[in-house]
């Protein structure tokens, strides 16, 4: 029985989320699977895999074959890496404690990257952010201001006609009064 690392599809449509297993190459896709070694889920930004390195080594030296996503994704997390240490060892190039170091070295080599990349993204959300605020604030200083040229311009149109019935007004008293003089 030929042995695969692959993908099994799960989630829902457009949101899919992957199972890491070890299945007889024969069964079907989202089928029967001899052990489940860890989940790959694309849809975050980066990726997150979390993956049972122990196992996943057990298989690579049992024979099993990945498909090439999956070999991306062992390799990624050092799986390979640490299954050709093994093979080092066996071979006796390397004592364990020096494949150990060497692993330990890589895999916080891929932890400060992956960091910086989420520092990245971070700091771009960020940018982007202030910059959409930046963009409201002008918007809305825009609008504030035409909002006050509208308001005085009403006041403006407004003040002549006020003007025209005060000076009216001033001028009928001015009138009655000049009436009671003539009348007495």
């Amino acid at each position: 029985m030929s042995v695969k690392i692959r993908l099994q599809r799960h989630g829902k449509k457009q949101k899919p989320f992957y199972w890491v297993v070890a299945a007889d190459a024969r069964s079907k896709r989202d089928g029967k699977y001899l052990e489940k070694i860890g989940t790959y889920n694309p849809n975050t930004n980066p990726a997150t895999i979390e993956l049972n390195l122990d196992s996943a080594v057990k298989w690579l030296h049992n024979g099993a074959q990945p498909t090439d996503t999956a070999r991306a994704i062992l390799s990624y997390k050092g799986a390979l890496l640490k299954h050709h240490l093994d093979g080092g060892i066996r071979k006796g190039a390397l004592t364990q404690e020096q494949a150990d170091a060497k692993l330990a070295a890589w895999l916080e080599a891929k932890a400060g990257k992956v960091d910086a990349k989420k520092e990245g993204l971070t700091k771009a959300q960020a940018a982007e952010k202030a910059k959409a605020l930046k963009a409201e604030q002008e918007v809305n200083a825009k609008r504030l201001a035409a909002a006050a040229k509208a308001e005085a311009d009403a006041i403006a149109a407004a003040t002549p006609a006020e003007e025209v019935a005060e000076v009216e007004a001033e001028e009928a008293p001015a009138a009655e009064e000049n009436n009671e003089t003539t009348e007495a």
